[in-house]
């Protein structure tokens, strides 16, 4: 296969554990405001959560290219970006009857 198709597949990859890791914290965060144990929220979340990054990572580094893996990571990157854009307060994400002091 093309090793630039394998880098950028190897990109979605880290994009799709990015999005799952910083989303699953975004998740957390939100929730726990409302928990009833709070700290075990975090805790659990946070063993799935780098249970999942860290699988990931040694599956796209299994055969031993360290491309692949700068190439994931920098996916990784870019989902934390993507993440911290979507759930910016104020952002597009919101609609704007949530927005403290608007509409409603």
């Amino acid at each position: 296969m093309n090793d630039i198709l394998i880098w950028l597949l190897a990109c979605l990859a880290g994009i799709a554990l990015g999005l799952f890791f910083f989303g699953g914290l975004w998740w957390t965060v939100r929730r726990s405001a409302s928990s009833r144990h709070p700290a075990r929220l975090f805790v659990s979340s946070f063993l799935v959560r780098m249970m999942a990054a860290v699988g990931g990572f040694y599956l796209i580094a299994a055969d031993g290219d360290w491309r692949r893996v700068i190439a994931s990571l920098l996916g990784f990157l870019i989902a934390r970006w993507l993440v911290l854009r979507w759930t910016r307060p104020g952002s597009a994400a919101e609609s704007p009857a949530t927005q403290p002091g608007q509409g409603g």
